[in-house]
This record gives structure tokens, C-alpha cells and sequence, in this order.
């Protein structure tokens, strides 16, 4: 069985950065079988959508693991259904196992995704986050996912020098470690050894949890934050009180088959 499959760079509007994910419109409804193609293709995510009475549903999957929730294979599966699928549409509305209906609107270039916003309360752990990140905290909570450290500065983002084998011992999917940005409101890097992913190029996720802390914190409800991975990528914010928008650009890299 031949399986079309799409590679798509996104949160960025060049190829070779950004985050990669795979996009596979099919009926698969294994999980041991999706789990199989994710750990092949061996990106962040790979997102499997499947029509089931007339509305789509998506899952989710790291190399290791499925994950509960993620934006940039989101925003790359919204990318193809509207260059491939429907042309006509400016909307790409799915259905998640945990998070409830996702949408992404098209704006010219722009796909924006429409996510629950996450839940942040103060986490007490600072020492040993503090002995994973090797800098000082400014301040730690802990979100739906992941557990989101702040720094001083955006320098100390660039150099962090992560202990990846403590890291493992987290009690959280990721961590997210984030300070006020030079040219932009915020910039961040994310870790999840744990599912497969030393550092996650862009997590659209993430920022579920980063958005209404620098909203909060800068008194402003439009942001924009940088990823600041090898890779790269911005990432366009808004808070809408229960919910976030996140918005960005994408470009696809491979179009091909899986063959089963």
C-alpha cells in the first residue's frame, strides 16, 4: 500500500529551517503502525489526519512516543490541505484525542493557529532545573506539558549548555527555557529528551505556556518570540484570554510515498 507523504518546513518561510515535521492524510488507525512510521522518518513529529464523517481528526507522534499536542506539525498539516486538498478553503479545523477542536486560518502567507492556552502555576524545583540548564533561574512554573524556566537574558538562552541525562529525569514532557528577546518580545528553546527530541527546532506547543507569561509580564496581548535553535524560527502571538494564537509561515520540502 502506497501512502502519500509530505515533509514541510515550518514556522519559517525558508527551506532548511524552522521545524520539519511529516504530514500523512490517510484511514491509517494503528498505532504501533504510526508509531513505526515516526520513528522512521525521525523528525519532531510526524502528523497522521484521518477523515471520519466528514470531519478531520489528528494525532501526533515523536520518534518515542505520542504526543498530546503539537503546533508545528499543526500548522504543517494545515499548509498541505490547503495547497493539496482544498484550495478553496481558508480554515483547516481538526479534531485532537486531548485538546479539543484546533483551527487554522489562512491570512495570505500567514497560517495562525487557534490553541488552548496552557495553564502556568509556580513550580518548586529550582535547584535541580537550575543543575540541568547550569544558570541561574529568574523563574520556574510548571504548565500542561512542560515545565518553563525563566532567565535573564537572551545571550543566556544562545549559550545554554543543557545536561541532557538529568534532563531525562524530569517529571514533565519538556522543558521549556525562555528570557526577553534584543529584537523581538521573547525567545526560547525547548528540550524532550524523553520523547525522542534533544532540542526541538520550533515548538508551536510551547508557546502555550510562553505566551501568557510575557503577555502577562510586558502588558501586551500581540507578541512576537524567536526560537532560537540552529534552525531558527519566529513565531507571530496573541493572547485571547482561554485561548492563543500562533502564527507563521511554512514551505514544503518533499512530496513523495511511504510504502506498507
Amino acid at each position: 500500500m502506497s501512502i502519500p507523504i509530505y515533509y514541510v518546513d515550518a514556522f519559517t518561510d525558508e527551506l532548511f529551517s524552522g521545524n520539519p515535521a511529516a504530514v500523512i492524510f490517510s484511514d491509517i488507525d494503528d498505532e504501533k503502525l504510526m508509531q513505526k512510521i515516526a520513528a522512521e522518518n525521525n523528525l519532531s513529529e510526524t502528523a497522521f489526519i484521518k477523515k471520519v464523517n466528514g470531519h478531520y481528526q489528528i494525532r501526533w507522534f515523536a520518534p518515542l512516543c505520542e504526543i498530546d499536542l503539537c503546533g508545528h506539525a499543526t500548522l504543517a498539516s494545515a499548509f498541505i490541505y490547503f495547497k493539496y486538498i482544498n484550495q478553496e478553503s481558508s480554515q483547516f479545523e481538526v479534531q485532537s484525542l486531548k485538546n479539543g477542536v484546533l483551527k487554522v486560518t489562512k491570512k495570505d502567507d500567514l497560517l495562525v493557529l487557534d490553541f488552548p492556552k496552557d495553564s502556568i502555576n509556580k513550580y518548586n524545583d529550582n535547584k535541580f532545573i537550575e543543575e540541568i540548564i547550569n544558570i541561574k533561574l529568574i523563574d520556574l512554573y510548571k504548565g500542561r506539558d512542560d515545565v518553563l524556566a525563566i532567565v535573564e537574558s537572551e545571550n543566556d538562552i544562545k549559550d545554554l549548555n543543557i545536561n541532557l541525562q538529568l534532563l531525562n529525569n524530569l517529571s514533565a514532557r519538556g522543558l521549556i527555557v525562555s528570557a526577553r528577546g534584543k529584537n523581538c518580545d521573547f525567545v526560547s528553546r525547548f528540550f524532550a529528551p524523553s520523547a525522542g527530541v534533544n532540542e526541538d527546532p520550533v515548538t508551536g506547543s510551547a508557546h502555550t505556556s510562553l505566551i501568557p507569561y510575557w503577555s502577562e509580564r510586558l502588558n501586551k496581548t500581540s507578541l512576537i518570540a524567536q526560537q532560537l535553535s540552529e534552525r531558527g524560527g519566529v513565531l507571530f502571538c496573541e493572547d485571547k484570554g482561554d485561548r492563543v494564537l500562533i502564527g507563521g509561515k511554512a514551505v514544503e520540502y518533499l512530496k513523495g510515498e511511504i510504502n506498507i
